[in-house]
């Protein structure tokens, strides 16, 4: 399906890259099971300004959690979804603080998720392993929008805030094809995963482990997200084999180039970063307020 024409914000855009993408068919790579370490989904690294109003599962993993903050209105209020970072390893929801109290007095409501860890997602038997964490924030958005009703929700302006792994889940879900099954017999599976605008920080600009070690040849990041793991006994590095995989699993670093996707569907885009020319929107608050509640000046 094609996809409608979006706003993105990109703050501090830097070359390293996570890895995004769906699974081909066959798995071009072996993936190496490791043993998951619990993480608890109620641990946070930083005080939150405000306690959610809601702390619900979307799915049967510990780690498939949404936690919600409702903006104070009459009317259905816009929503933002944030994806915390951390490598698709680590990190949690605490990170949305800075952007809570700006979202909630502009009348949007306020969704931070857990989602699996790659060592979750490994454990699970997912190849790549990284589809469980984008998977698991394609289906916490669309249960965030089965609630709606209840939420006090508009469905029609959603947008994705997040950092690092995070940026990179949001823009892989900002370029996607909408996820939604309209013939599903699960109502929530039929829900959108469409956005109007996503506004993150840290993102990638490349996913092509190629064009990583030519802009910064210190590279050394992203081979987990696809299972690949170092050869201790050809003193073989991640990244190397990483790197030397790159054209088995060429078709998602293809699909799933920020940049390319970018200029493929023509998507207005600021970069914003120190000393930037022409800055319009500074924040990813401005920028996200701009754009679902464009009336408040």
């Amino acid at each position: 399906m094609k996809r409608p024409l979006l706003a993105l914000l990109a703050l501090g855009l830097g070359a390293l890259s996570l890895l995004g993408a769906d699974a081909p068919a066959k798995a071009p790579i072996k993936t190496v099971a490791a043993p998951a370490k619990e993480v608890d989904p109620e641990f946070r690294k930083y005080p939150l300004p405000i306690e959610p109003d809601e702390n619900v599962s979307y799915g049967s993993h510990r780690m498939q959690r949404i936690y919600f903050w409702r903006a104070k209105s009459d009317q259905p209020t816009p929503l933002l979804f944030y994806i915390h970072g951390g490598g698709w390893s680590g990190g949690d929801r605490s990170v949305v603080r800075a952007m809570l109290k700006p979202a909630l007095e502009a009348g949007i409501s306020v969704v931070s998720v857990e989602y699996r860890t790659i060592k979750d997602s490994t454990a699970d038997g997912l190849v790549p392993p990284v589809q469980g964490p984008m998977f698991d924030c394609a289906r916490a958005l669309q249960f965030t929008r089965s609630k709606a009703k209840e939420w006090n929700l508009d469905k029609t302006k959603v947008a994705l805030a997040g950092g690092s792994a995070g940026a990179c889940t949001s823009l892989w879900l900002a370029f996607h094809d909408d996820l939604a099954d309209p013939n599903s017999a699960d109502p929530i599976a039929r829900e959108s995963t469409r956005v109007t605008c996503a506004a993150v920080g840290g993102a990638q600009t490349s996913l092509d482990p190629h064009q990583m070690r030519a802009w910064t040849p210190n590279s050394s990041y992203g081979a987990h997200a696809f299972g690949i793991t170092w050869d201790a006994k050809k003193k073989i590095s991640s990244f190397q084999a990483f790197y030397d995989a790159r054209e088995r699993i060429l078709p998602w670093i293809k699909q799933y180039s920020p940049k390319e996707r970018c200029d493929e569907l023509k998507a207005p885009c600021e970069l914003v970063y120190p000393g930037a020319p022409g800055v319009v929107h500074a924040t990813d608050s401005d920028f996200i307020k701009a754009h679902l509640r464009p009336e408040l000046k």
